[in-house]
C-alpha cells in the first residue's frame, strides 16, 4: 500500500533446547526461563550442534524474506529486541554473545543471501549491546510508561541518542499508550514512527477500542496532528530521493 511494514522476529529456541511441559510450553521458548539455550557456549565454540540450528533457523526465515524482497516490499527488521533485559534467551548471556549473533544475523542475511530490503532496527536498549554502526540503521526504544502517560520519554531520547555518536533515527519501536506530539515538539524529541503493542493496549476483551492506556481524544489528536505523518501522506517511497 506504499508504507513500510515492520517485523519483529520472536524467536523460539530449537527444539533440543525446550523443556516442552506444562509449566514451559514449547510455544514459550523465546523466553530465558523456558529453554536450555546457552547462546555463550553456541558463541564461543563449546556447543557447535547449536551453532548450527541456529544457522538453520536463520535460513528458513530468511527464505520467507526473499518472498518479500522478490515482491519489492522494505521491512524495518527488528530481531533480538530487548535484549539487555535477559528475559529472552537472545539475551540471558550478555552483552557479548549478543552481539556476535547479531552481527552473524546481519553478515548472514546480507552476505550470504544478499537481502537488502531489510532496515535493521537494532533494540538492546543499554549503550554496552550495541554491535556497531555497520550493522544498525535505527535505533528503537521500547517504552511502557503506565496508563495515559503522554509524555515524551525525552530521557529515553536522551539516553538512545548516546548509544552512537553516529547520526542514528531513533524510533519507539514499542509502546503502551500514545506520545502527545505537541509535547514532543516542546522537548525537541522526535521519534521516527511508533508501534503500539496489541491486547490491552488497542482493544478490550470485547474486541472494543480501550481507552486504558490512550484515550480516544488522544488518539484522534495524534493521528490527525500536523506533526505525525500517516499512510496517505507518505511520499512514494520508491522513487524517494537518496540526497
Amino acid at each position: 500500500a506504499g508504507g513500510i511494514v515492520t517485523m519483529m522476529w520472536h524467536w523460539n529456541a530449537p527444539e533440543p533446547y525446550l523443556y516442552d511441559t506444562t509449566d514451559h510450553p514449547w510455544w514459550s521458548g523465546f523466553y530465558t526461563e523456558h529453554t536450555t539455550i546457552d547462546l555463550e557456549a553456541i558463541m564461543n565454540g563449546d556447543d557447535p550442534a547449536g551453532y548450527d540450528l541456529l544457522i538453520k533457523e536463520m535460513d528458513e526465515v530468511a527464505d520467507q524474506l526473499k518472498l518479500l524482497q522478490e515482491a519489492g516490499i522494505p521491512i524495518l527488521w527488528r530481531p533480538l529486541h530487548e535484549a539487555s533485559g535477559g528475559w529472552f534467551w537472545w539475551g540471558d548471556s550478555g552483552p557479548e554473545p549478543f552481539i556476535k549473533l547479531w552481527q552473524l544475523m546481519y553478515d548472514r542475511y546480507v552476505n550470504h543471501h544478499g537481502l537488502n530490503h531489510l532496515i535493521w532496527v537494532w533494540n538492546g536498549q543499554a549503550k554496552d549491546w550495541y554491535p556497531g554502526d555497520e550493522y544498525v540503521d535505527m535505533i528503537g526504544e521500547d517504552i511502557y510508561p503506565g496508563k495515559q502517560v503522554y509524555t515524551s520519554q525525552s530521557d529515553r531520547f536522551a539516553q538512545a541518542m548516546a548509544y552512537t555518536e553516529a547520526n542514528k533515527l531513533i524510533v519507539l519501536s514499542e509502546n503502551g499508550c500514545l506520545p502527545d506530539p505537541d509535547l514532543l515538539n516542546r522537548d525537541q524529541v522526535w521519534w521516527g514512527y511508533f508501534t503500539t503493542w496489541d491486547r490491552e493496549f488497542v482493544i478490550d476483551e470485547q474486541g472494543e477500542y480501550s481507552e486504558t492506556y490512550t484515550d480516544k481524544a488522544m488518539l484522534r489528536k495524534v493521528y490527525n496532528h500536523d506533526l505525525v505523518l500517516t499512510l496517505d501522506e507518505l511520499p512514494d517511497l520508491s522513487t524517494y530521493p537518496m540526497e
